[in-house]
C-alpha cells in the first residue's frame, strides 16, 4: 500500500479514530533516539537548502517572519 493510498485509507476513519491515530504518530516521533533526530534534521535543512538554492525568493528576513507572525497573534 502507498503512502496515499494509505493516508486516503486513514481520511476514511471517524474523527475519535483519527485522533487516536494522530496521538500514537505524535507520540512514536517523541521517542526517536538523538541519531534519529539528528538525522531527521539534516535532511530537512538540506532540503530547504536545495529549495532555495533553486528559488531564491523562496526565503524572506527574520524580522519579516516574525513581524508576520506576531500580527497574526494579534
Amino acid at each position: 500500500m502507498s503512502i496515499n493510498e494509505l493516508e486516503a485509507e486513514v481520511l476514511r476513519l471517524d474523527p475519535k479514530e483519527r485522533a487516536r491515530l494522530a496521538g500514537k504518530l505524535l507520540e512514536s516521533l517523541e521517542n526517536l533516539s538523538e541519531a534519529e533526530n539528528a538525522r531527521l534534521w539534516v535532511e530537512e535543512a538540506q532540503r530547504r537548502d536545495a529549495e532555495m538554492e533553486a528559488d531564491p525568493g523562496v526565503d524572506m528576513p527574520a524580522a519579516k517572519v516574525f513581524r508576520d507572525a506576531r500580527a497574526k497573534l494579534k
